[in-house]
């Protein structure tokens, strides 16, 4: 009896199963981006409830996948990355963002152009300014 395993089976043959992440438009995963990842409910080991969308096409779908399946297409490199966030941390191009500074954002917009000798409240907003290495950035609330 050997210990060693058959080349061509896989190592855990009762591992999680999920549906392949997939445009049935486009007949590929070429264009895939992810939109979001969540832990399924209830929860089961190795699987996730994943959301994506073809970029070729604007198909979105969502259902559970293998964390595989779903590092498989977020490991890419290149354009068309989108940003996806996980907890506290935000990816573009598959790497994590850094923090570039921060803002004060007024979000007063004028009602009327009609003057006015009352100055209405203004509010304001502090957002945190994210940069990718690919030169990408945006702007969140902090």
């Amino acid at each position: 009896m050997s210990i060693m395993s058959h080349p061509r089976k896989p190592a855990r043959a009762n591992g999680p199963r999920g549906q392949r992440l997939w445009c049935t438009e486009c007949d590929t995963d070429e264009h895939l981006v992810i939109e979001s990842i969540q832990a399924l409910t209830p929860p089961r080991t190795g699987l996730v409830d994943a959301a994506y969308t073809c970029i070729e096409c604007d198909f979105f779908y969502a259902h559970p996948a293998t964390v595989a399946q779903v590092a498989a297409v977020l490991n890419r490199p290149g354009p068309g990355s989108g940003v996806s966030q996980f907890g506290g941390a935000y990816l573009h191009c598959g790497e994590p963002m850094s923090a570039a500074g921060s803002e004060h954002r007024s979000v007063y917009v004028p009602v009327s152009t009609e003057h006015s000798v009352d100055r209405p409240l203004e509010v304001y907003l502090r957002t945190r300014v994210l940069r990718c290495r690919c030169g990408f950035q945006m702007e969140i609330p902090d």
